[in-house]
């Protein structure tokens, strides 16, 4: 496969709290050539009377530059095979249909999968239609409306922008009811981007999920987003951007579920990076798949969303399996340049952020949705994810011109409000939830219920919560300050030795004590969604 570098480049990008599309936008012509450097890959299908079968294609994260290039020779792969099937369609009745499937390896976070996807929905243009899908509700309302108020400051009419954004962004929830409940109608997009795919239900979630409402799943998510695709009697598509470490929520059947969807089709040609088939996490695995090509190309393994330490993932990886040593040891070599704070003082943090995020620059307060005690620190009050106007003022407005935006350093956003967004600065906010015990080395994982805090033994529900803090901890471009709290001797759900355990290994870790000075900002920052 040969690497094209003559394409031509798309950029969406944010510039402190707004959305830009670049202009140059290549047309679908040049396929989808405008992917960024970042986690990304292709799932397309054409499909005719006479054959059905399809190819994956699985990339892995990327590294600036030779991402570039990577990505480009994806794209130039899925443009030969959608112009071979045009080709086959002329020569004979029908056509070859074509498909390709995307994976990234390991928990990198940050490695812009989603811009990536961005740039490929509004990167088409001509008789091709795409879409971009998530299950994400907060990250539907705030690209939404951040796009729209970029098209409206450049003269478009507000109303009509917000009623185009509906179409190119969409919950996946709705779009796969609205198919599943219309057996024969085919989607109006030939190219559907799913962002997290490897955060699909299970058949068995899908299933027990929607036993009692209409319309009923009857196979786990990615085997209906397939279905569906399949209707296409031409050149279709389906980008998937998958990440690792990010699944927060029971159900999610993660790349497992994908190859048992591949396997259950059939007839699937399927282009994969070296280690996609042998990951560790049984869900993060493929699976055997008939017909596979390894390609080496298609890894990529680097976070660009730290602007100043490229290991600030490494370093969270290793600080939530509990190495202490191997964590130490990054953060040694980082000196000054490692990216993460610790505070005892609510106080001191607010104060360190506010300094931090003056001029253009965004900071705003993060908690798990299982602190249920950072109530007593007066941080009781959370941003509602369902609320697009909510979400949309705490992400894109300023303070203190509105007191609702996320500087204002009042209301916390929990995992389920900002997975897949960033900011600036973050004050993470560590509770009870993710505890240590002196001679352990895992992380010891508790919920609220009722007046105390109950343990949990669940493998999946484990693993879920270390991912809600690994989530949160890699939410900021630039420092995250990490504020864990005093606890209370008279409180028994705020055992200061609780607390003071969690602190104490955050320090052996390398975390920097948080020096209460002020700090001034660069009158500019960009801020891009990854």
């Amino acid at each position: 496969m040969t690497l094209r570098q003559d394409l031509p480049s798309c950029r969406l990008q944010i510039d402190s709290n707004e959305l830009k599309v670049s202009p140059r936008i290549p047309p679908l012509g040049s396929a989808v050539q405008s992917f960024r450097p970042g986690k990304s890959g292709l799932i397309g299908r054409t499909r005719s009377e006479m054959s059905a079968c399809a190819t994956v294609l699985l990339i892995r994260n990327s590294v600036f530059a030779t991402s570039r290039l990577v990505l480009q020779s994806a794209t130039s792969l899925l443009l030969d095979l959608r112009n071979g099937s045009s080709s086959r369609k002329r020569r004979r009745r029908g056509s070859l249909p074509i498909a390709a499937v995307s994976a990234i390896r390991g928990n990198i976070l940050g490695a812009g999968k989603t811009l990536c996807g961005l740039n490929a929905a509004f990167g088409i243009e001509g008789a091709a239609r795409a879409t971009f899908l998530t299950g994400n509700p907060t990250l539907v309302h705030v690209l939404r409306e951040a796009l729209a108020q970029d098209a409206w400051k450049h003269g478009a009419e507000l109303r009509a922008a917000r009623q185009k954004m509906e179409g190119v962004i969409q919950a996946l929830p709705r779009f796969r009811d609205h198919y599943v409940g219309k057996p024969d109608e085919v989607p109006a997009e030939n190219i559907v981007v799913v962002d997290e795919a490897q955060r699909c239900w299970s058949a068995a979630h899908a299933i027990s999920k929607t036993r009692d409402r209409t319309p009923r799943l009857s196979m786990s998510e990615p085997a209906h987003l397939l279905a569906i695709m399949s209707r296409h009697d031409g050149f279709a598509a389906m980008i998937c951007l998958v990440g690792g470490g990010q699944e927060i929520h029971d159900g999610e059947g993660g790349l497992a579920e994908w190859g048992d969807a591949l396997r259950a089709c059939g007839g699937w040609r399927v282009l994969a990076a070296p280690d996609i088939f042998a990951q560790a996490d049984p869900r993060q695995r493929l699976g055997a798949l008939p017909d596979v090509r390894i390609l080496p190309e298609l890894h990529l393994a680097m976070s660009v969303r730290q602007v100043r330490f490229t290991d600030a993932s490494a370093w969270v990886n290793h600080v939530l399996a509990g190495d202490d040593v191997t964590a130490l040891g990054i953060a040694e070599a980082a000196g000054d340049a490692l990216p993460y704070l610790l505070t005892r003082s609510l106080p001191a943090m607010r104060a360190w952020l506010r300094a931090a995020s003056r001029g253009h620059r965004r900071a705003g307060l993060l908690a798990s949705s299982g602190g249920k005690r950072l109530r007593a620190e007066g941080l009781g009050v959370e941003l509602p994810h369902m609320d697009a106007k909510a979400v949309a003022h705490w992400f894109l407005d300023r303070f203190p011109a509105d007191v609702r935006a996320s500087n204002s350093l009042e209301v916390v956003a929990t995992e389920f409000s900002c997975q897949g967004l960033e900011l600036d600065y973050c004050g993470l906010c560590w509770d009870g939830d993710l505890v240590r015990d002196a001679g352990r080395t895992a992380w010891r994982v508790r919920n609220f219920r009722g007046k105390d805090w109950t343990r949990v033994s669940g493998a999946e529900a484990i693993a879920n919560q270390i991912n809600t803090y690994r989530v949160l901890l890699t939410r900021a471009r630039y420092e995250t300050v990490i504020f864990v709290p005093q606890g209370d001797v008279a409180d028994r759900t705020r055992d200061p030795a609780v607390y003071d355990g969690i602190a104490d290994f955050l320090m052996a870790c390398g975390a920097r004590a948080l020096v209460p000075i002020p700090v001034q900002a660069p009158e500019r920052a960009e801020l891009m969604l990854l």
